[in-house]
């Protein structure tokens, strides 16, 4: 039977992450997945953001009384934890835990997940993540087939960001020499950065790459392509559009990260509006730029396009 299951087509899992509450990953992650759903796509949206999932709110929808408490606690299947939206070829998976903390969730449980939400019946599916830079947010973002952040102008957002990035990068650096019994040389050799005149993760990449060829085979074969997808939401000005190209430019120089400038959505006011409404935006004002730019962006996400005007 196993042989069998082999031969499904898993879907492609997309996470949105980013540093800071407030920035639109919600507003962007429900969007996105009914721009995917209008296309003839089977999209699941998952509420990842354990301790405050609100995906439900930015579709329309009450509260979900099953959620991933059911999955974690009760061993619920995830294909029965899929609720209707409304909208065709769209369904939610509702992250609320209601009896356990976030932060307590192992390791191993998150890696289940991930087994769990690659056997779904879907094409897609949109993680929506949490704030901040925990490791349950973290861990789920680098699992991911698509790593998108999101970020609005705003000097906090941006250093959030960037903190975001450096850690779920050194996580993912770990991660991949742990598996080589190589972490230990790895934390060690950051924690002497000084010594070796190292001021950046960038600087560690090549000095691992120096170091030995076991170093350069592992960097090569689990950290070389990995890829980050940048989104500047609730833009007001072309200073702020391109601010998009100036967030790719430090992070490819000072972390060495192959980021691409994927798009950005303007400010709209109707876009509170619909959420106190319980009505999509995307759906209710797609003639408007906004809603155009979030079609563009899904496009560009699945095509690995960025913006023309800043290339």
């Amino acid at each position: 039977m196993t042989d069998k299951v082999e031969d499904k087509k898993c879907p492609e899992i997309w996470a949105v992450g980013g540093g800071k509450g407030g920035t639109g990953k919600s507003f962007f992650s429900s969007s996105t997945a009914l721009c995917l759903a209008e296309t003839g796509k089977r999209v699941i949206v998952v509420d990842a953001d354990l301790g405050g999932a609100n995906i439900h709110s930015f579709l329309g929808l009450k509260r979900p009384r099953v959620t991933l408490s059911d999955f974690f606690e009760k061993k619920v299947p995830l294909s029965d934890l899929q609720v209707s939206t409304g909208f065709d070829n769209l369904s939610l998976i509702s992250g609320d835990l209601q009896s356990i903390e976030s932060d307590s969730i192992k390791y191993t449980q998150k890696l289940k997940l991930f087994r769990h939400l690659r056997t779904l019946d879907a094409d897609f599916v949109v993680m929506d993540l949490g704030a901040g830079s925990h490791n349950n947010t973290i861990d789920s973002f680098i699992n991911a087939d698509r790593m998108l952040v999101v970020t609005v102008p705003a000097v906090t957002a941006l250093e959030n960001l960037y903190q975001f990035i450096k850690n779920v990068y050194f996580r993912k650096l770990k991660a991949a020499f742990a598996k080589k019994g190589l972490k230990d040389r790895v934390i060690e050799t950051w924690r002497n950065r000084e010594l070796h005149g190292l001021s950046n993760l960038r600087d560690l990449v090549e000095h691992l790459r120096k170091t030995s060829e076991a170093m350069d085979d592992v960097l090569q074969s689990e950290v070389d392509d990995f890829r980050l997808q940048i989104v500047v939401n609730q833009v007001k000005s072309s200073t702020d559009i391109h601010l998009g190209a100036s967030i790719r430019s430090v992070v490819r120089k000072y972390l060495g990260l192959n980021a691409e400038y994927t798009g950005y959505i303007r400010y709209d006011e109707y876009i509170l509006r619909c959420l106190n409404n319980g009505t999509p935006f995307v759906r209710t004002y797609g003639y408007s730029r906004s809603a155009k730019e979030i079609e563009t962006l899904t496009r560009n996400i699945i095509n690995d396009r960025q913006v023309r005007e800043v290339i």
